[in-house]
């Protein structure tokens, strides 16, 4: 698999491909358009041509908002992992205290994406955020 950052990033058959039946709303993209530039940082993961899923990174204040989507034919397959690994690489280099996300409220699956997060080491807060402490980099 390859990490490749898209720079900037534009919505396009892929990542609504990947979204499968979730609704861009769901994550605050609005009703995107192909070819719309996305804000924050993103990430796609590659198996030769192939598009496996992607990684989205907004960091402020010292933390960063992380989003995880992967392609719903490849799910349970270590994607998601290897996507979660190269954010909390990626916020590690910059620094920065803890990677969080937050399951909107009309997810469709949301105890799924709790136990996922959970299993790798996130913990939820009061304001309803899950959060990860970032390690050291190299750590």
């Amino acid at each position: 698999m390859r990490w490749v950052r898209e720079t900037p990033a534009h919505w396009d058959a892929d990542k609504q491909r990947v979204l499968g039946d979730l609704a861009p709303e769901l994550f605050g993209f609005g009703s995107p358009g192909v070819g719309d530039v996305l804000a924050d940082e993103w990430w796609r993961v590659e198996d030769g041509d192939q598009v496996l899923g992607y990684g989205r990174l907004d960091d402020t204040w010292g933390d960063a908002e992380i989003l995880v989507l992967v392609d719903p034919q490849r799910r349970r397959s270590g994607v998601g992992a290897f996507i979660l690994e190269r954010l909390e690489a990626e916020a590690a280099a910059r620094h920065l205290n803890y990677i969080y996300n937050v399951v909107p409220d009309r997810h469709p699956d949301p105890e799924k994406v709790t136990g996922f997060l959970a299993a790798h080491g996130f913990t939820p807060n009061a304001v309803g955020e899950l959060r990860k402490k970032v390690p050291a980099e190299g750590a």
